[in-house]
């Protein structure tokens, strides 16, 4: 189903539990895009400082939309968006917040950060699939990223 299967994801959640459900929605979902998982904030910054410009064959190449947990251990979400959108190689990488968080300033402070999205984890289980289908439908099959530099 997903039209732009090469399209990398890059999910930053610390809880078990909560990637692999999302892991099992999205095969339910028939998603086929590579997903790559960071547990931190520290791990993030691994990530995308990798050097895959020589094409190493099991290097991830950069994300087309990271959706990001706001609690993290090390370096937490807040501080990852923000350091994201402030460095021009990253800026133009959508991050989706997906969050437990309702709270209003942590919504508010993420949009002046430059979040593209903000999503509240349900803990509905239907609501749940509801969500991460709308992720799915926008993100990875609809919205257009921009050209990788």
């Amino acid at each position: 189903m997903t039209a732009k299967v090469n399209d990398v994801l890059l999910v930053v959640e610390d809880s078990n539990e909560d990637f692999k459900i999302l892991q099992r929605l999205m095969r339910q979902m028939s998603v086929q895009n590579p997903i790559y998982r960071c547990t931190s904030g520290d791990e993030v910054l691994e990530y995308l400082n990798q050097d895959v410009s020589n094409c190493k064959p099991d290097a991830p190449s950069k994300p087309s939309v990271i959706l990001l947990d706001l609690n993290l251990p090390g370096i937490d979400g807040r501080e990852i968006l923000e350091m994201l959108k402030q460095d021009s190689s990253y800026q133009e990488i959508p991050v989706v917040v997906f969050t437990t968080s309702s709270n209003p300033g942590d919504i508010e402070s993420c949009y002046k950060k430059g979040a593209n999205g903000y999503l509240i984890k349900p803990m509905d289980a239907k609501e749940l699939q509801k969500t991460v289908q709308a992720f799915v439908s926008y993100w990875l099959e609809v919205n257009i990223p921009p050209t990788p530099r």
